[in-house]
């Protein structure tokens, strides 16, 4: 084998290592086990944007996302659950402005409003495309987002890794790879980040 030909095995080697430690650390940084990935303490909130529960979260959550700050990072994913007729077209609404980079303002005006669409059972993917509209997006481009494969495929990887690690309903909540089994009230989780931080 010539010179030439063993320093192309090499590179080719070593490509196929760093390709696939980057892949594999990659997969790990998406599970609810995954450690801290910015602060000390990673909070991973697996939810349903039409769950009443999760609604109720999520003002508390938001307050701790502020008081905290860098210290701890929060990570939220999507698990629509088959009750409730529009809970995966919500996620598809969040990720679809996420497109465009109004993510945090869809998501929050979901919630806002989710007892005028929450609980219907016809489709209300025209109430969302309003809401679109009104936060200043390009409703063209937010329409074929919500049908996008990608867009799927990332909700439904995300139910599945919330189901693989345990969650059953939702809102369900892991604090560094341990998941949070009492009420998720404000003072509950903030109880349990602050142990977290003190370790």
């Amino acid at each position: 084998m010539s010179k030439n030909a063993t320093l192309s095995l090499i590179i080719v080697a070593v490509v196929a290592v760093v390709v696939a430690g980057f892949l594999f650390f990659n997969r790990n940084s998406t599970t609810a086990e995954a450690g801290p990935s910015g602060g000390k303490v990673t909070v991973v909130e697996y939810l349903d944007m039409e769950c009443p529960s999760c609604r109720a979260a999520y003002p508390g959550v938001e307050k701790l996302r502020a008081e905290y700050g860098d210290r701890v990072t929060f990570i939220v994913k999507h698990f629509p659950l088959p009750m409730h007729r529009n809970a995966e077209l919500a996620a598809a609404a969040v990720e679809a402005a996420s497109v465009q980079g109004k993510k945090d303002e869809m998501f929050k005006l979901l919630f806002e409003t989710q007892q005028t669409w929450g609980g219907q059972q016809t489709s209300q993917q025209a109430a969302f495309v309003g809401y679109a509209g009104q936060l200043g997006l390009d409703v063209a481009h937010f329409e074929a987002s919500l049908t996008d494969p990608a867009v799927l495929e990332l909700i439904a990887k995300q139910s599945e890794e919330g189901s693989k690690a345990g969650v059953r309903g939702t809102p369900t909540f892991f604090i560094n790879g341990t998941q949070f089994r009492s009420a998720p009230t404000y003072d509950g989780l903030k109880d349990a980040i602050d142990s977290a931080l003190a370790r």
